[in-house]
């Protein structure tokens, strides 16, 4: 069987997947160019600009739409699919950060008068908007340049 190199020629999942590790090494430069700091913990991390879930699932949707067409239910289901990454993205996972922060600060001051071990929560796991928008935007890129 020719599993692997059936992989390596598909044209659609090399897209999304450069649109991915694009995203995440963008973020190691933002983060150099405005902390003045190399993080290549970022290189693995989620959060931050621009957002690598929505650039994935964007070249993905848009790699569907040019070989399988646009009306075709496969396209349906990509595009239903990366919006609701997307909503998830910029919303329950971004709620879900802001609660893991506020507990790290309750954590913090209960802490102070305790003998309790509590390791902080992550707390960028989410997206805002301008951060899904700008992975997105990325991965249509990527997308049509496949």
């Amino acid at each position: 069987m020719t599993i692997f190199p059936g992989i390596l020629h598909n044209t659609i999942l090399l897209s999304a997947l450069t649109a991915w590790i694009i995203a995440q090494v963008l973020k190691v430069g933002i983060n150099l160019l405005i902390q003045q700091k190399l993080d290549l913990a970022l290189l693995l991390s989620s959060g931050g600009f621009p957002s690598s879930h929505s650039a994935m699932v964007s070249a993905l949707a848009l790699g569907i739409g040019k070989y399988s067409g646009w009306q075709s239910p496969l396209f349906a289901v990509a595009a239903v699919f990366a919006l609701i990454v997307m909503y998830d993205a910029a919303g329950v996972r971004r709620e879900a950060g802001k609660q893991a922060e506020v507990i790290n600060q309750l954590v913090e001051r209960f802490h102070q008068s305790s003998d309790l071990a509590q390791e902080r929560l992550k707390e960028l796991i989410g997206h805002t908007p301008l951060e899904v928008f700008g992975g997105a935007l990325l991965g249509t890129i990527v997308g049509l340049l496949a």
